[in-house]
């Protein structure tokens, strides 16, 4: 495994390289094919937020890849709490570092990244919390901007494509034998201690739908016609923004319900 680039970087506990290894092993069996580019742009040293897309369970280990595998940098991912409640994964993940978010208390956790951003650490967000149903981008959530323009820290948008092919929402895992899988990151957006968080958002998802687009363009296996895995505005048959929105509001009384069942569980 990888030691830190630079002696001021936070190194990666035994743990973390353990879990790392284990993943990556997942990917190196299938033998998946990695385009990894604009690497250039995450800081070889300091605390950053990297935002990436989400299409599949598998983008955290995609997009932290490349900045851990090249760069030694460990990359703390902030996850929804469900994640760290799993027999076995749910501890791995807790003791590795990452940082849970939960709905009832989204405070903690931002707190947490914010530390984690200031003893100069790389934290990835999610922005859009959810897996895409439609392999476009959700509506994001503010907290990436908020905890780079509280730890005074620059965004790095970033997309990962083709790891849905493997294992998405709706779709059990499926052996994925030399699965292209590209993984881009852009030009960060830094934000100043006065910006406006939904502003700084708004030009964080300008440049991360261009990735997006880029990437899925020029994606090794193309964009088939109909096919479940190509967005709808490609010709693909992924379900549209209109199709899913029944399934996005059913999340969200679902995860508003849970929230209301801890708060009674706390009283």
């Amino acid at each position: 495994m990888p030691s830190p680039s630079d002696p001021r970087n936070p190194a990666a506990s035994w743990l973390y390289r353990a879990f790392a290894w284990a993943t990556f092993l997942v990917m190196r069996v299938q033998r998946w094919r990695f385009d990894v580019t604009g690497l250039h742009h995450v800081p070889r040293t300091g605390g950053a937020v990297i935002a990436s897309n989400h299409t599949s369970f598998w983008d955290f280990f995609t997009t932290g890849r490349g900045p851990y595998l090249t760069l030694g940098r460990p990359v703390r991912i902030l996850a929804k709490a469900s994640l760290f409640q799993a027999p076995i994964f749910g501890g791995i993940m807790r003791r590795a570092g990452h940082i849970p978010v939960h709905r009832a208390s989204g405070r903690a956790a931002l707190s947490s990244a914010i530390d984690a951003l200031r003893r100069g650490e790389l934290v990835l967000v999610l922005p859009e919390q959810t897996i895409s149903p439609t392999f476009e981008l959700l509506p994001f959530k503010p907290g990436a901007a908020r905890m780079a323009i509280a730890a005074d820290v620059p965004i790095v948008p970033a997309v990962s494509w083709g790891s849905h092919r493997f294992h998405t929402v709706g779709r059990r895992p499926r052996w994925s034998w030399r699965l292209p899988v590209t993984v881009r990151y852009g030009q960060p957006v830094l934000p100043g201690p006065q910006d406006d968080p939904d502003t700084v958002m708004a030009e964080l998802r300008r440049r991360m739908d261009h990735l997006l687009d880029e990437v899925q363009r020029t994606y090794h296996d193309g964009t088939p016609e109909g096919t479940w895995w190509v967005p709808r505005r490609l010709g693909g048959g992924a379900p549209a923004a209109d199709d899913v929105q029944a399934y996005l509001e059913a999340l969200e009384q679902k995860w508003r319900g849970l929230v209301r069942g801890r708060s009674r569980r706390t009283s």
